[in-house]
């Protein structure tokens, strides 16, 4: 995709994740008189400790701040991801997860910042009232509408019925085989990083205990200092295993790619790989390409002696 095309889809994420904060922030300065009500809804601040409409109020605050701000870091890679994967023509299903991602972010912003979600709009209608919700709870519902409808009504543009690919294993052992080294990778890192996060919080559990209220940039600055550089590390680690890893495919593909062009241009030779390239087939391929080459050649030059012993004939 070009970029506009990804302009165009990640522009409403930070429409839907402004447009959330400006309106928390209004709400927050206009509400410090109270209530204000008319016919149908209501402006009301309330401080939401959990999900949507207040799941998951119920659990340990660090435990919900932690893993619902967490779960919304998570949502950014899965949305990238996917957003990766989406073919072109698709638009409003990329538009929607990214309204939909917005909003989500916009409620982890809150819980970053305030610890809680910031909710201040409520409905009403006669004597009942709405659960308080928010700009991002409202945008969520249009990502979320726009991707149902997306899978409901064009799902042949998502998955293409012609699409020669659309079987998920088309070389099992191959994939198969480096799926299982990505996610060794992933395990990897997710043990070096649970051990450092359990060592660093109960060392300053500990020491919160012996020595009590301190600043929290105590604690705050060298854990993000050592998670950066952690994570700095990992990803140049992951960067040159990559290499070493594209290398076994993409080396063989070339070498095939260079043999069948030398091949074209007459040059003839045995197209062998190293022990550890994927592949290894091309070999046999090649060892046909070959043989099939020599055939022709060897029926072109036939032919040439057969034109030639005819002209001498004739003259």
């Amino acid at each position: 995709m070009n970029k506009k095309g990804w302009i165009l889809t990640i522009l409403p994420l930070f429409v839907a994740l402004g447009l959330d904060q400006i309106t928390k922030f209004w709400a927050l300065g206009f509400t410090e008189g109270g209530p204000t009500w008319t016919e149908y809804f209501g402006i009301v601040m309330h401080y939401n400790h959990g999900a949507m409409l207040g799941m998951f109020s119920d659990l340990p605050p660090l435990l919900r701040i932690v893993s619902l701000t967490t779960s919304g870091a998570c949502l950014v890679f899965v949305y990238a991801v996917i957003q990766f994967f989406l073919p072109e023509n698709v638009m409003k299903l990329r538009v929607g997860l990214s309204i939909l991602l917005g909003g989500i972010l916009g409620n982890v912003t809150d819980r970053v910042v305030h610890g809680a979600v910031v909710d201040f709009i409520v409905l009403r209608y006669d004597t009942t009232l709405s659960p308080a919700f928010n700009i991002a709870d409202a945008v969520q519902w249009v990502g979320y509408a726009l991707i149902v409808y997306m899978i409901l009504f064009k799902g042949h543009l998502i998955w293409h019925e012609d699409n020669k690919r659309n079987k998920v294993w088309i070389d099992p052992k191959y994939q198969i085989k480096y799926s299982i080294m990505l996610a060794s990778v992933n395990l990897w890192f997710s043990l070096i990083f649970g051990v450092y996060s359990y060592t660093f919080m109960r060392v300053m559990i500990l020491d919160f205990m012996r020595n009590g209220t301190v600043s929290p940039s105590k604690y705050l600055t060298p854990f993000l200092a050592i998670l950066v550089l952690l994570s700095i590390m990992f990803s140049v680690t992951l960067f040159l295993v990559g290499r070493f890893l594209s290398h076994r495919s993409a080396g063989p593909i070339y070498g095939f790619k260079r043999y069948i062009k030398d091949l074209k241009a007459g040059k003839t030779y045995e197209f062998k790989l190293r022990n550890y390239d994927e592949f290894k087939q091309l070999e046999e391929i090649a060892a046909e390409f070959r043989g099939l080459h020599e055939k022709v050649n060897a029926f072109e030059s036939k032919d040439v002696e057969n034109k030639n012993n005819t002209d001498v004939i004739a003259s």
